[in-house]
């Protein structure tokens, strides 16, 4: 063998351990990366499971009414949430605001709950200017709605299966549940002739009164309209009372809302000057002393928020969330007020009641 030949040959056979090792390292190192790959896979959604379990929730609840007045509301939604796995003080909070029928208060009100960052804003009822204040504070932050009369009509979605924007929630119906309410006073006071509505000519309340003047007109009965201004006063609940018994009518249907501060109030006069009275919601209602109460069940509506409030929470974009109608509506008769008003319920009426205060 030549010698230059001798020489490659050794320095080749010396030279195989190191390239078997570099070739054995450079494997490590990619089966090691690999590793590294997959366990990030595995980790990651752990790491943000566990990152998401340790968040605290912020949800910004405006509402027009007074904080003693949204208690139950307030309740049947952490109630909704609480079966979802949110606990309040552990990993939800609400930061409420309650503008005690100022909507000038709204503007205002948004942007603190925007300032305390919060993740999703709930807004109670029916009310334009409550949403547009939400928007304007954050475009950003997704708005559930509950109790709404007509989300379609008021131009907040474009459609109830398909919202758009970002804005979604949940439906009332109670400005098509009027002629209903006229019907059950009509029943209740067969000679029912001339019937008032009380409003405070918001957009959904003269929707409301049109609704009820179309369902009386068939009834043969007469609609007094008798408007209130927005957060009433002590005053002009007295004053309201006052006007009724002077354009004597003889029964009231009072619109959501219409006087939500002092609900007791005009229900103790409505007793005392005899004229039977109807509302929407059980404890804005028959609770407070009206004669009877009909409308959707609005502890229900609540608890199904929870549903909208989980699912944006986790992700869901309030435009693909369809707009969500009520199904169980609750009949609440005031048998008490009925005494007081010297008014015998007729039994098939009771019957159909689904709840009776005695």
């Amino acid at each position: 063998m030549r010698r230059r030949e001798f020489i490659a040959l050794v320095g080749g056979t010396a030279a195989w351990p190191l390239v078997a090792r570099a070739q054995q390292a450079g494997m490590v190192w990619r089966i090691g990366l690999a590793v590294v790959l997959v366990l990030g896979l595995i980790l990651a959604p752990i790491a943000a499971e566990a990152q998401e379990a340790g968040k605290l929730w912020r949800i910004g609840f405006l509402s027009p009414y007074s904080a003693d007045y949204d208690k139950s509301s307030r309740a049947a939604l952490l109630n909704g949430l609480r079966d979802l796995g949110y606990v309040e003080g552990k990993n939800v909070v609400m930061v409420e605001r309650h503008t005690e029928g100022r909507p000038e208060l709204y503007s205002e009100f948004a942007l603190e709950l925007v300032r305390s960052r919060v993740d999703v804003f709930v807004v109670h009822g029916g009310d334009q200017r409550a949403f547009r204040a939400a928007e304007q504070a954050s475009s950003a932050t997704p708005i559930v709605f509950i109790a709404n009369p007509d989300p379609v009509g008021l131009g907040l979605v474009a459609s109830l299966a398909r919202p758009g924007g970002n804005i979604t929630g949940l439906s009332d119906s109670h400005i098509e549940l009027n002629p209903k309410r006229v019907e059950l006073l009509k029943e209740i006071v067969p000679s029912l002739s001339r019937i008032a509505v009380l409003h405070n000519k918001t957009s959904m309340h003269l929707r409301g009164l049109k609704d009820t003047q179309t369902a009386a007109s068939a009834l043969r009965l007469t609609v007094i309209p008798v408007e209130i201004r927005e957060g009433p006063g002590r005053d002009d609940i007295d004053g309201v009372v006052a006007t009724i018994r002077r354009v004597r009518a003889e029964a009231l249907n009072v619109l959501f809302g219409a006087a939500n501060i002092h609900l007791r109030r005009l229900a103790d006069l409505a007793v005392k000057n005899m004229i039977p009275t109807i509302g929407t919601a059980r404890w804005m209602s028959a609770e407070a002393g009206y004669l009877m109460s009909y409308g959707a069940d609005f502890p229900g509506l609540y608890r199904r928020a929870a549903i909208y409030v989980d699912k944006i929470l986790k992700g869901a974009k309030p435009a693909d969330l369809p707009v969500e109608q009520p199904t169980k509506f609750v009949l609440v008769i005031n048998l008490k007020t009925g005494k007081a008003l010297g008014l015998t319920v007729p039994p098939s009426l009771l019957a159909r009641a689904d709840e009776v205060i005695e």
